[in-house]
This record gives structure tokens, sequence and C-alpha cells, in this order.
């Protein structure tokens, strides 16, 4: 039975993807050796991570605009660290909206820097929401914002204009809509949602805010350093980078984030459509920052849970309960997601209603 990836990361990718990774674990460009044992050092491997970066940057539309992109590992995680090592000066300020979960753990980690300032919360509405009308100090060093909330369903649509770098971390929905990529100066994506498996980072970064803060910076959290050694100051994670590649070079055959993004819209629509139109259920999240990427959903009445899940189960849809933290229903629609998968759960949705307004009668 074919089945219908819901999982919210690590998660669905394309079908070509599988298989062209799968022949180069056996056998790489012909080399006789797998992918999993190539020296990073390698000209096919230096070939990978050259066009892996300068791919990030062309479908990013950011070519020759003075960024730089960089595959790291450590997960995005790692970036609520070296964002303000990097960025942060002494007796620094920065400024952070806190949208979500891992908003509020990039907070925690500024906070052994400097003065953090957090301009807008929703956490205590659960985070059902995407803060808006908030202020950013003008000596901040750097404003951060998350553009995707993957536990509670939530994406920024609107993002500030400011005297002042933006980082942005884009982890859930990068390459997934149409933005002016270049408001921002650093986005940073763990690479387990729509690029490629667990194990990089792809951090885009416009190289002219660097080296302002003052500091001296270990090397390994040094961007700078990353920049120079061209994403191989120390050994680099060569699967996912590879698998990266392959990720991008589908997105660009297919036609580019203006062609996935009008894929996205259409699951989105669909789905939001059958939550709103079906009684038997409810949105978990304001509907003016509902995300495409992650839809979150709750029953009415949590008594058709065992109904509903054996349905779903037995289409063969997986991945789907919603984070511990909100319950109910979780439909991350990540781009290799087909639209096909979403009329699956739709139907099986139309079917719960059907059975249990029969029960009714």
């Amino acid at each position: 039975m074919k089945k219908h990836n819901y999982s919210a990361g690590p998660c669905i990718l394309p079908q070509e993807v599988f298989e062209k990774s799968a022949e180069a674990i056996l056998n790489f460009n012909n080399s006789g050796l797998s992918i999993l044992e190539i020296s990073h050092r390698s000209k096919d491997f230096v070939a990978v991570m050259d066009e892996a970066r300068a791919l990030a940057l062309d479908l990013l539309g950011l070519t020759g605009k003075g960024y730089q992109a960089l595959f790291l590992a450590g997960g995005a995680s790692l970036e609520f660290l070296m964002v303000p090592y990097n960025l942060m000066k002494e007796n620094g300020k920065a400024a952070y909206l806190d949208s979500g979960t891992w908003a509020s753990a990039a907070i925690k980690e500024a906070k052994f820097f400097g003065e953090t300032v957090v301009v807008a919360s929703s956490k205590e509405q659960n985070y059902n929401h995407v803060p808006k009308g908030y202020e950013v100090p003008a000596d901040a060093n750097y404003f951060h914002c998350t553009s995707n909330n993957t536990i509670f369903g939530t994406q920024m649509k609107e993002f500030p204009n400011l005297d002042m770098p933006i980082v942005c971390d884009m982890s859930s929905d990068i390459f997934s809509r149409v933005l002016d990529f270049s408001k921002f100066d650093i986005i940073y994506a763990g690479a387990q949602k729509n690029m490629g498996p667990a194990g990089t980072t792809l951090v885009v970064i416009k190289e002219e805010i660097l080296g302002k803060n003052g500091k001296t910076i270990p090397s390994m959290l040094d961007y700078a350093k990353h920049i120079k050694a061209e994403s191989m100051y120390n050994t680099p994670p060569v699967f996912p980078v590879y698998a990266s590649l392959l990720t991008l070079q589908w997105l660009k055959k297919l036609g580019g984030i203006p062609a996935i993004e009008k894929i996205n819209n259409a699951k989105a629509t669909l789905l939001y459509t059958e939550i709103d139109r079906n009684p038997l259920f409810k949105g978990a999240a304001a509907v003016e920052d509902r995300s495409n990427m992650n839809a979150t959903f709750l029953l009415n009445d949590e008594a058709h849970t065992p109904i509903f899940d054996a349905l779903w189960k037995e289409a063969g849809i997986s991945g789907l309960p919603g984070h511990r933290s909100v319950g109910g229903y979780r439909a991350s629609m990540y781009n290799a997601l087909p639209i096909e998968s979403v009329q699956v759960l739709v139907d099986v949705m139309k079917d719960l209603e059907k059975k249990v307004s029969k029960t009714r009668l």
C-alpha cells in the first residue's frame, strides 16, 4: 500500500531523490566507491558541495548579491548560538520575536550573549497566532524571527522592514514560497523539512554583516571561517549534503520556488477548506496565520478519535498525530508531498463525517 507521509520532520522527500541517493550509496559517479565512504576533499564531492551552495543561492534569487551559502552540521539549533556569537556586540542587544517553541529556544541561547529583547510573544495563547504590531528597538544589533512554526501550525505572512540585520529561521518552510529573500541578512534552515535528510543545515549569509561585533569567535562558530573554507572547515556531512543537492535539483527542474508555491497553495487550500467545511473538525491556529506547511486541527468531539485514527491508518497515512503540546492532528505538507496524498486525507475526513452521521440516524 502506498504511504502518505505527513511526518513533521524528518519528512517526505521526492522519490527520485531516494533512487539517486540509493545508487550513490552503492556506486557514486561510477567511481566504484560509495558516497558514504568517499573523501570530502575528492574532486567528485567538492563538485557536489559547490553546486549545492550555488543552487541554493540561485533558487533564492540571491546569486551575485553578496551572499554566501554554507552547509554546516549541528542542526538549526546550533544556529541559535552562532547567530548571537557572530552578530551581537559587546554589551549589545538583540531583538527576538517569540512565535513558537523553536523561537523560544533561540531566545534562550541569545541570552547567554547579552541583552535579549522579546519584542512580542504569543506564548500565553499557546502560540496559536503570530504576534503583530510590535516595535523593534532601533539600537538592536539584529532582529530574529522564525518564519514557520511546525508545532503550532502558524506562519509569518509579512516581515518587518528594519534598518538592521534581519535573521530568519526558515527551517520548516524554506524553498516553499516566493519571498524577497534579499531583505534577510541571515537565513538558516535544517535540511530535514524541504531540502534533505537530517544532518546538515543551510545557512545563507550576507557577507558584509560579518566581522563587526569586535569579538573573538571560536573557529567552529565563526561564519567567516566557514565561508573562507567553502563549507569544508571540518569534514562536512557528505551524504546529507548530496541528498540536499538532489532535492534542490528536483526543485529547479520543477520550475523553482514559484512553481512549488502554486502546488503548496493548492494543497493547503484543499485541506483547510475541508477543515472549515466539516462539522467534525476545527483548525488549531488563527486563520490569518495558518501555515501552508503544517496544518494543525482538532476533532470537535474526542470521542471520534478511535474511528478517525483507524480510518487514516487504513488509508496508508503516516505521521498525522499532533505535537503533544497542541494535541489533535498535524498534517505536514512539505514540498515533496503530492496533492494526491492531501486528497486521501480529505476523503478520510469526509468518510468519518458519513460514518458519524449514520450512527446518529
